[in-house]
């Protein structure tokens, strides 16, 4: 069978705390919350203050550079606090469910929705906040509902360590999946599914969208890498995408008529005894989703929702983040190796060089903690980083321009076609131990301000 998208470039980390194939529905949450932070580059204003009851639905905040794309409550409830920080930025606004005796949700009109037209169909997305779901290339932003873009792109072949399998997360929303696609064809001329090589079945019956083949070592599953191995951006295009379990979101506003916040989560890593799948919410409490959940307690644990590369930490006080299907819990690394530039001792972290005997490491489950095993340092040009990126484009040029902040520099390079994920292999791998993806954030922020 031919592969659609074949990466070549690539590593992949073999870590303990796979999910089983195990979905269970977490204990109820009582708050939740919405990150604005959550959001790549939204300036939010608030549309609720404390003490406001609201329904599920409900705007909570808008952006300010579209008013027009509303940020909704997931639950019905009400509003518990807002979090603000310097220059009174909004933190994060969480809405209790404690004294909420029904599920009240926001209705809209969805009947005879085949007859829609695109119009229609953009405008009851932005009404109901289903909008936020869809993200624009380049830059990774919330999309602008005025653009046409090229292309839209679902992603569901998953490369990151520990990634979830969305066949299994989809298996019981086939139908609602379908009706999120046919919806989404319908705002562009090319509709992309992109799947693991092997083909599921589960795709096979997919209508109103081209099923790409891809096959590949980590960062094949970034959408990103897939869009550049694809049809690279060129200047002046604009690419949406959605992930899978939104497309499904999608589906159900279509079908019930109101905003759906639901959320599949895995549960992962080596801190974990049993990894497994839960059924939750858009910004539930961690807590809640770790109550049926073992956690190896001998050791101090790191929480990041999200992969191991491009997550954010988290605490066991924290929420859920707004569209990460995953949950990993690691080891901190605090415990000090002695002469651990010792390429012998207790060298347990898998090594991309051929040349290293660590890389013979890799073929077992391994437990690796968030030690990075040494302070930051010269970046001097081995190679490394393109060894690993399978993009046509020149990582440690392009993370150098940004440091300068050389916008002309930072445009011949490729700076439209990439995202900070795109860059946590490469900060992973680098002996140099920068920051990589931080350095791309800030670079892609500049461009942003430049054109604004």
């Amino acid at each position: 069978m031919s592969v659609d998208i074949k990466i070549r470039k690539g590593f992949n980390i073999n870590l303990n705390g796979e999910a089983n194939k195990i979905l269970s529905e977490s204990e109820r949450s009582r708050t939740y919350a919405l990150r604005p932070d959550d959001f790549f580059y939204l300036n939010p204003k608030l549309l609720v203050k404390e003490g406001d009851k609201v329904k599920k639905g409900t705007p909570l905040f808008f952006s300010k550079n579209n008013p027009r794309i509303h940020f909704v409550s997931p639950v019905a409830g009400e509003v518990l606090a807002i979090s603000r920080g310097e220059k009174r930025k909004i933190l994060e606004l969480v809405v209790s469910t404690q004294n909420n005796i029904n599920d009240s949700a926001i209705k809209f009109k969805t009947t005879n929705f085949e007859k829609f037209s695109e119009e229609e169909i953009k405008d009851l997305l932005l009404k109901s906040g289903t909008w936020p779901f869809i993200l624009q290339r380049p830059y990774g932003i919330i999309a602008q509902p005025e653009d046409k873009p090229k292309a839209i792109y679902i992603s569901t072949y998953s490369t990151s360590p520990l990634g979830v399998d969305f066949d299994f997360i989809l298996k019981n929303k086939k139908d609602r999946f379908q009706l999120g696609l046919s919806i989404l064809s319908r705002l562009t001329d090319n509709l992309y599914l992109t799947v693991d090589s092997n083909f599921p079945s589960f795709y096979k019956n997919i209508k109103d969208a081209t099923v790409l083949k891809v096959k590949g070592p980590h960062p094949a599953g970034n959408v990103g890498v897939q869009i550049h191995n694809h049809k690279p951006i060129s200047p002046g295009e604009k690419v949406w995408t959605v992930k899978p379990e939104d497309v499904s979101n999608i589906g159900s506003l279509f079908k019930n008529g109101e905003f759906c916040s639901e959320r599949t989560v895995a549960v992962v890593g080596p801190s974990v005894k049993n990894p497994q799948y839960f059924t939750s919410t858009i910004g539930a409490s961690i807590s809640s989703i770790l109550k049926k959940i073992k956690i190896d307690e001998s050791k101090e644990c790191r929480l990041i929702n999200g992969d191991v590369y491009s997550g954010k930490t988290t605490s066991i006080d924290g929420y859920l983040s707004y569209s990460d299907n995953l949950l990993t819990i690691i080891p901190e690394g605090k415990k000090y190796r002695m002469f651990g530039w010792l390429p012998f001792k207790d060298n347990f972290i898998p090594s991309i060089s051929k040349t290293s005997f660590s890389r013979f490491l890799n073929k077992k489950k391994l437990e690796i903690s968030t030690n990075l095993n040494g302070e930051e340092r010269a970046m001097v040009v081995t190679g490394e980083m393109e060894k690993v990126f399978p993009m046509d484009i020149f990582p440690m040029q392009l993370v150098k321009a940004c440091l300068n902040n050389d916008i002309e520099r930072m445009e011949e390079l490729g700076i439209y076609e990439v995202v900070p994920e795109d860059f946590g292999l490469i900060d992973f791998s680098s002996s140099s131990k920068i920051e990589a993806q931080e350095i791309i954030k800030k670079g892609i922020e500049l461009i942003i301000n430049e054109e604004s």
